[in-house]
Formats: C-alpha cells, sequence, structure tokens
C-alpha cells in the first residue's frame, strides 16, 4: 500500500524514523551503549542485513509483484538459513525431519516463482531471493557477535543508522501529496512491524535460536496471502496455492549457539513487514 505513493528510499526512512524515536528512551534507559560504540562495525553489518538493504529492495520488489508473491518468497529464509547454519558448524540441530520440511516449503516458494510470476518480474524475484538471504545473515550476526549486548540498544542503534542513511535521498523525493491510507500504511510499519515487533522478537531468538526463529517466514505468507485477497483484492491462484508452506515441528527444540543471556539477547525482525 505505501509503495503506491511514496519511493522505497522515502518509505524506509519514515518507518524507521518514528520507530527508532520510539525505541531510543528505552534503549538508553537499559543502558550498554559504550558497548555499542565498541563494536560498531558488527551493529552496521547487522544494520546491513537486516534492515537497510532488505527492506529498499523489498519494498522495490512489491511495486512490481503482489503483496501475496513477496510473502511467499520470503518463505525460503528457513532453508536458506538452516543450510548457512549447518555450513558454518553452529550447534543448530537440523535432522532429517525437519530437512525435508523446509525443502517442502521451498519447492513451494519454487512453485511460486515459476507459476505466478511472469519473465518481467524476475529482477523482483532476484530481489526478494536477496532480501530472504539477507534475513538468513542477520540472526547469525546476532548470535555470534552480538548476543551479550542489550538488544533494544542494537536495534535503537540499526534504526538509526538506516534512517540517517535513507534521509537525504528520502527527504528530496518527497511527492507533493499523500493519501490517508499511504500514512496509515507507514504508521502502520513504523509502530506495529517495526518498533513493536523488535520488542515481541527480542525474547524468541533466545528460545528457540537464529536458525528455528526464522520459521516464522513459515506462517508470513499466510498473513500475506490473506491480507492481499481481503484487503488488496489481490487474486488467489493455483500457484498460490500449491506455493503456500506448512512450518516445520516444534518437536526437538535447537539450542542457540554462543551465549544468548536472557536480559540482553538482541534479534533480527520478523519479515516482510
Amino acid at each position: 500500500m505505501a509503495v503506491r505513493e511514496l519511493s522505497p528510499p522515502t518509505l524506509l526512512f519514515f518507518r524507521t524514523a518514528p520507530a527508532a524515536l520510539l525505541l531510543i528512551p528505552f534503549a538508553v534507559r537499559h543502558g550498554g551503549i559504550d558497548a555499542l560504540l565498541r563494536r560498531w562495525r558488527w551493529v552496521l553489518a547487522y544494520t546491513l542485513a537486516e534492515l537497510a538493504l532488505p527492506w529498499l529492495l523489498l519494498a522495490h520488489a512489491e511495486q512490481q509483484v503482489t503483496s501475496s508473491v513477496a510473502g511467499l518468497m520470503i518463505a525460503a529464509v528457513p532453508l536458506i538459513g538452516a543450510l548457512l547454519y549447518r555450513l558454518l558448524g553452529t550447534a543448530e540441530h537440523l535432522d532429517g525431519r525437519r530437512f525435508a520440511g523446509l525443502v517442502v516449503g521451498f519447492a513451494g516458494v519454487a512453485v511460486l516463482a515459476s507459476v505466478d510470476v511472469s519473465g518481467g518480474h524476475l529482477w523482483a524475484v532476484a530481489e526478494l531471493l536477496v532480501v530472504a538471504v539477507c534475513y538468513a545473515v542477520g540472526p547469525l550476526v546476532i548470535s555470534r557477535r552480538l548476543a551479550d549486548l542489550p538488544g533494544l540498544g542494537v536495534v535503537a542503534a540499526s534504526l538509526v543508522v538506516t534512517a540517517a542513511v535513507y534521509a537525504a535521498p528520502a527527504l528530496t523525493h518527497l511527492p507533493r501529496s499523500v493519501s490517508l491510507e499511504t500514512v496509515g500504511a507507514v504508521a502502520t510499519l513504523a509502530v506495529v512491524c517495526t518498533a513493536l515487533a523488535f520488542l515481541l522478537f527480542f525474547a524468541l531468538i533466545v528460545e528457540v535460536g537464529p536458525a528455528r526463529s526464522t520459521v516464522i517466514t513459515y506462517v508470513n505468507p499466510l498473513v500475506a496471502v490473506l491480507l492481499g485477497v481481503v484487503l488488496l483484492g489481490e487474486s488467489f491462484t493455483a500457484g498460490m496455492a500449491a506455493a503456500t508452506p506448512a512450518a516445520p515441528s516444534r518437536k526437538a527444540r535447537a539450542p542457540c549457539p554462543g551465549p544468548t543471556p536472557r536480559r540482553s539477547a538482541a534479534a533480527p525482525p520478523p519479515c516482510p513487514r
């Protein structure tokens, strides 16, 4: 809804700036600013992987494909994450049943790409695949390099950096007017899908580990398709029906690699948002 009237950089600025203002007071109250400054390179790496790059590509892709297709493409995150963590030798356990479930989900995404995405939108598909890779890398940065830092501090710093990066292109390309629908969409993205989503997701990566935390992207497609069809009038096609994945089993919960103190672990945001 927002990208109908706003360019991707403008959308990113007005999504991240208000969310940063909402979270900064909480981050300052929890402390840990000095530790963030000492690890600024990893904070920037996390910002690039989870916010600055994927949110830009996602917004650009959704100017060409429907929100339903975008939501279903993001379902590739769990498989990419599982393979990535396996290759890097983390402590995440990936048994045969879970791997089979991830492959089935990825096969659904492949069906969607082949059935519902035309050749003219291949660039958008490539952008969405990069988004999925970024979303898989973000939890790894958190668990390996930033797990002992205050989560609110990491998130607030990432939002501030992203807003600063996109401030110039956003403010110099403002539309002459925007509808109330666009204002409401951006406000929802900033307050609910960014600030509140970060707060709610802090504990999840501690409980289930970075790889398993990405399986929430198997719920996102269901929400994306439902809202796309009901609110935006998007078509529910045979490709979407075949591509809609099922979430893996909750059994055999895997440990989170690296230190994950319950009061200080940061986490990536649920996506797309």
